[in-house]
């Protein structure tokens, strides 16, 4: 029998504790491949076998456990998120999803021998990007939809991707072993912290995730001429950065006139740099979501003709590269139902249906199996910041109904 109030208190405490384990002096950073990850991995690897899961680590740096059903060659249901963060992060992003996934095991543990698939527990790594640049790495290997591009990405010390495998003590010629194939799988299910106030709008604690947001990631470069900042008259500049700044503009106007895209500027470097130079040279970051990849690819042909149009009114050059494209991704009617299920056991009506506007792990495993998503509240909706929040009476409804949800469907699956 669940005690769902002790296992709530239990994740919020390892979510406590894993925030200890940062590559920052004031605040929570784990990045891909770092130390922090190597060390979280062991930690959550202890927790698993806690509950009775045999644990690896696979090919890509995930962590790993499974539980057999009454067929040790049944597929398996998938449950977990990630551990890695953003800079200056939460405590609760992915964090949540994964300690609930361990928590669900401990619930339904006498009961997996009944059942038609096992349960597998993932910590995905790299869901964020922060590290090389482009994102969902880990569970992209899972899905068997690895990049053999990626390899030559760095970070920003210069390090290849390639180079980080290899410090971290995993082989790249062997990233192939952590794909898993459509008919090892029963499905995905990932609870996750909403990343916007929909619920807290709302009033409601959890909701059912029908659909998650198509993502695409550029590095746009803008080349101008640097000069002495005194001695360059203004008909004579062609400044870098003023152009640059037209562009973070142009992002937010072209977005907020369409329904459901978001464009975000989230990084601006500009070179030499100098407080005395007009600046020669910028490089900004265009991060683009949206509902339907059409109507997001659309956006995208309207922020290169304002680059154009830009560029040639102040004598500039551009260009562009793509660090990450992901594809909508709709979640599977039967996951979503017993999701909905699972919510209405807790005592709820009427549950709230979301479209995620973050993008999840479950993007990429939505190539090899069903995914279905579970949202709890997120108080203001405030995340990649260290004032995201969600509530302990929260976590124990959502924890309920996480194990509601496997229950029924264990019974759809006869």
């Amino acid at each position: 029998m669940l005690d769902v109030h002790t296992a709530a208190r239990r994740i919020m405490a390892r979510c406590d504790e894993l925030a200890a384990y940062t590559s920052m002096t004031d605040g929570i950073e784990r990045v891909y491949l770092s130390p922090e990850h190597a060390r979280v991995n062991r930690v959550a690897a202890r927790w698993m076998r806690e509950v009775g899961l045999d644990t690896w680590q696979d090919a890509a740096g995930n962590q790993c456990g499974h539980l057999a059903g009454r067929d040790p060659e049944a597929p398996s249901l998938l449950l977990g998120s990630h551990l890695d963060t953003v800079r200056d992060a939460g405590r609760y992003d992915g964090i949540l999803g994964v300690l609930m996934a361990i928590e669900v095991v401990r619930a339904l543990r006498p009961q997996v021998g009944s059942f038609r698939f096992g349960l597998d527990v993932v910590a995905f790594w790299d869901e964020e990007g922060a590290r090389f640049g482009t994102a969902l790495l880990g569970s992209s290997a899972m899905a068997g939809r690895w990049n053999e591009a990626w390899w030559d990405l760095t970070d920003e010390h210069g390090t290849t991707l390639r180079t980080a495998f290899s410090e971290f003590g995993l082989d790249p010629g062997r990233i192939g072993t952590a794909a898993r194939s459509p008919s090892s799988l029963a499905g995905y299910l990932e609870a996750h912290i909403e990343q916007g106030p929909e619920l807290d709008d709302g009033g409601a604690p959890l909701g059912v995730v029908t659909s998650i947001a198509s993502a695409r990631r550029f590095a746009v470069q803008i080349d101008g001429e640097a000069r002495h900042a005194g001695g360059a008259r203004y008909e004579k500049r062609h400044d870098a950065l003023l152009g640059a700044s037209e562009v973070a503009l142009a992002v937010e106007r072209l977005c907020r006139a369409e329904h459901h895209i978001i464009g975000t500027v989230g990084r601006l470097e500009t070179f030499p740099g100098a407080v005395n130079v007009v600046p020669g040279e910028a490089r900004l970051t265009v991060d683009l979501r949206g509902e339907h990849d059409d109507d997001r690819d659309r956006v995208w042909g309207s922020i290169t003709r304002e680059l154009d149009e830009i560029a040639g009114r102040r004598g500039l050059t551009w260009s562009a590269r793509e660090l990450h494209e992901a594809p909508a991704v709709m979640c599977d009617a039967l996951l979503q139902d017993v999701v909905r299920a699972g919510i209405e056991d807790t005592g709820r009506r009427n549950v709230p249906a979301l479209f995620s506007r973050a993008g999840h792990d479950a993007m990429a495993l939505g190539a090899v199996t069903g995914v279905g998503m579970l949202f709890l509240r997120n108080p203001d909706g405030i995340s990649h910041h260290p004032d995201e929040d969600v509530s302990l009476a929260d976590v124990e409804t959502g924890l309920t109904a996480l194990v509601a949800t496997v229950e029924h469907l264990a019974r759809e699956a006869g």
